[in-house]
């Protein structure tokens, strides 16, 4: 259980850090301002993004306390 406890809460700061990049960088803005299917793909590319940034954080912190517990 402490595990699941770990990734959620790495993959939520992960998501978050991927998000804040993209807010820097400016891509809220063009998925705001796309249009037709074009947003749609562009939404999409944002979460694939936001997603992956969590599986990283959330990855990394699971392995990162399994060296630490051994």
């Amino acid at each position: 259980m402490a595990s699941v406890k770990v990734f959620l809460w790495w993959f939520v700061v992960g998501a978050s850090m991927a998000l804040a990049v993209i807010m820097v960088q400016g891509g809220i803005r063009e998925v705001m301002q796309a249009q037709g299917s074009v947003w749609e793909l562009k939404l999409v590319e944002l979460l694939t993004t936001i997603m992956g940034g969590g599986l990283l954080g959330g990855s990394i912190a699971l392995i990162l306390d399994r060296i630490k517990k051994s």
